[in-house]
This record gives structure tokens, C-alpha cells and sequence, in this order.
């Protein structure tokens, strides 16, 4: 599972919809040839949106009506607003993963369900969160390792401040401080949301963040093959746009 994390309008849905054009693509042209299934918390898709990617970032493929449909019918959008609509949706996926020949799952957002219908600093609430969590990255592990197929979830952040008590600091995990940093005294710092049950479902955690008003950084903060590394990009009609390779 890769966890895409990061503040609000960093790219975190564009790099889900770029995505999902992706995996819509023959294998020629570097995709996987398969359908999508959309699984939208927060109601952040278009279709437009979608349309204006595929054409901007591959022209001379979509360059008929006909294939922007193909590709358009092939993205199976879902709209879950709450944690039992979400986990019902994952445990019915199975059978639409075979008869849609999908090859591509999408959360987004994982975080906003939780944090809508959790508030950690109730009692009790720590713990159904977590079972929640639990469940939830067990079906799709299931899912990815059953059928071969990538697992695309988008996180929020929240801050961590040094001291305080996991309810205080919405269940972050310490080990995840490297990522994104706030002030100059160490005394908090913004971290990916849900906590260290979370944290150790994820395979793979790519951090979104600004750089200035029209820069943003792609960090690989967890990986099982990459190496700790960061990327600049914009945001333009194709989606996100690498400018550069940033070594630490």
C-alpha cells in the first residue's frame, strides 16, 4: 500500500487522478491496461478534471473522443462519506476487481472519514479507530496481494508536539518527524495523520509539500526499495510535473 500524504492543495488528489489515467493506459505507453476503482471520502474527483490530464499529458494517444471515454468508463467512481460506507465498499471490492478487470484501488481520503467520526480525545474512541484502521488496511493488503494489484491512499497531517500525550497530538507516530517540519524550536512539527497503527500498515509513505507558491516537494519518507530522496514538482493541466532531482 502507498500512503500519499501531505497539507491541503499540495496535489495529493492530482496525483490520484493522474494515476488513475495512468493504469487506464495500454502497456505500450507505460500503463497498466486495466480499470480503476475511485474510492472518493471528501467528493474532490471530476471527471473534467480527469479528461484534462489524459489530454494534456498524452496527446497523441487521446487525441479521439473515443479513447477519452474508453478511459473515462474505466474509472469506477465510488463516494463512501463514512467509515461503514468505506468498509463495506472494501469487502464487496473483490468481485468488481474480477468482473472489471481492475487494476488500480484509490482511497481518498483515508484520513477524512477517521478524523470526521473519531475524536481521539474521547474515551474509547482510540481504540475503534484503530480496529477501524485495522480492518480496513487488512482488506486491502488482502486485496494487493491477492489479484497483483497497487493500493493508493491519501493521508492529512496533523502536529505533534514534543511532550504531549498521543490523544493530544492525534496519535502520531514519533518515527514519522523526519517528514514535514514546523518552527525553528523542535517543539512541534507536522507529521502524517492516524497514528503508529497506521503507520505500520503503509508500505510506502510519499510526503507532499510547498517549497513556495508554485513549487512543491515530493519527499519518499518510507520505502521497502527506495532510498530516502525528494523531488520538485508543479502543478500544471497534466498533473504534476517533476522539475528537478533533489539528492540529500
Amino acid at each position: 500500500m502507498t500512503e500519499i500524504t501531505g497539507p491541503p492543495g499540495c496535489g495529493k488528489t492530482q496525483f490520484c487522478i493522474m494515476m488513475s489515467v495512468l493504469a487506464t493506459l495500454p502497456t505500450s505507453l507505460g500503463g497498466l491496461e486495466g480499470a480503476v476503482v475511485y474510492i472518493d471520502t471528501e467528493s474532490a474527483f471530476t471527471a473534467e478534471r480527469l479528461v484534462e490530464i489524459a489530454e494534456s499529458r498524452f496527446p497523441q494517444y487521446f487525441n479521439t473522443e473515443e479513447k477519452l471515454l474508453l478511459t473515462s468508463s474505466r474509472v469506477h467512481l465510488c463516494r463512501e462519506l463514512t467509515c461503514e460506507g468505506l468498509l463495506q465498499r472494501l469487502e464487496s471490492l473483490e468481485e468488481e476487481i474480477i468482473s472489471k478487470g481492475v487494476k488500480l484501488v484509490i482511497v481518498d481520503s483515508i484520513a477524512s472519514v477517521v478524523r470526521k467520526e473519531f475524536d481521539p480525545k474521547l474515551q474509547g474512541n482510540i481504540k475503534e479507530r484503530n480496529k477501524f484502521l485495522g480492518k480496513g488496511a487488512s482488506l486491502l493488503k488482502y486485496l494487493a496481494g491477492e489479484f497483483s494489484i497497487p493500493v493508493i491512499l491519501t493521508n492529512q497531517i496533523t502536529t505533534h508536539l514534543s511532550g504531549a500525550l498521543p490523544s493530544q497530538a492525534d496519535l502520531v507516530s514519533p518515527a514519522d518527524d523526519l517528514s514535514l517540519s514546523e518552527g525553528t524550536s523542535g517543539s512541534s512539527c507536522l507529521v502524517a495523520a492516524l497514528g503508529n497503527t497506521w503507520g505500520h500498515c503503509v508500505n510506502t509513505r510519499l510526503i507532499l509539500q510547498y517549497l513556495d507558491s508554485e513549487r512543491r516537494q515530493i519527499l519518499i519518507a518510507k520505502s521497502p526499495l527506495a532510498a530516502f530522496t525528494s523531488f520538485v514538482y508543479t502543478i500544471k493541466g497534466e498533473g504534476l510535473v517533476l522539475q528537478g532531482h533533489e539528492r540529500p
